[in-house]
């Protein structure tokens, strides 16, 4: 009996860490259709979104910690809630991120707006789908799609490169745009490392299932 209620606790974190992925992809979705429309209305859903983050990853924090105290688990239920811990802070600032696109939105609602040469939508698109599918491989503890999800990677470093570039030469053309520029470099820039923590939470998903840490593999690969 007490292995059975251990193998439900274990469910019942990890139904509450998707539930808490689903308010991360939300936040994301909500806070660049609010810069792209000038939406203040969903600029408060985002605050309103993280304050809920905030709040469920204290919830699973405490979770997560009582079972490891009280439990002392061995070998893959130790990784796994090792690993749930990791993803929670990622998640977190997934939330933390996408506010930051929102305050962009609220100080670019005092500039005459401006057409930027950055498909914030695209790039969303790519984040989005890494969140989505580093979850669905926890969901499923399938690491190959953890693997899908660092390659991809690669994918908005590329993006937020070409943003930033192209954002520079419109500020030396362009100088009195110079604040929104500025503004879509830093939303660039938050979306590559919402993508980062999505990476993040693929390589702790490796972690739990095959027991290896790949952080720094990719690179390594690179140099």
């Amino acid at each position: 009996m007490p292995r059975i209620h251990f193998q439900l606790q274990l469910a019942e974190l990890k139904d509450k860490l998707l539930a808490m992925a689903a308010l991360a992809q939300q936040a994301v979705e909500s806070a660049v259709d609010a810069y792209i429309i000038r939406d203040l209305t969903l600029c408060q859903y985002v605050k309103q979104n993280e304050t809920a983050i905030n709040s469920a990853q204290r919830e699973l924090d405490e979770m997560a910690y009582e079972l490891l105290a009280k439990e002392q688990p061995m070998a893959i239920d130790l990784r796994f809630i090792l690993a749930v811990i990791k993803i929670n802070g990622d998640l977190e600032r997934i939330g933390d991120q996408s506010m930051g696109i929102s305050k962009r939105t609220r100080d670019i609602m005092k500039t005459e707006q401006v057409e930027l040469p950055v498909d914030f939508t695209a790039m969303r698109e790519v984040a989005g789908r890494m969140i989505r599918t580093a979850i669905l491989s926890l969901l499923e503890g399938d690491a190959r799609l953890a693997d899908e999800v660092r390659e991809m990677d690669d994918e908005i470093d590329r993006m937020n490169r070409c943003a930033q570039a192209d954002l520079l030469k419109m500020i030396q053309e362009q100088p009195q745009a110079t604040q929104q520029a500025m503004n879509g470099m830093m939303v660039s820039r938050s979306l590559e490392r919402i993508a980062d923590h999505a990476a993040n939470i693929a390589t702790d998903v490796i972690f739990w299932i095959r027991g290896a840490d790949v952080r720094h593999q990719l690179s390594l690969s690179m140099d």
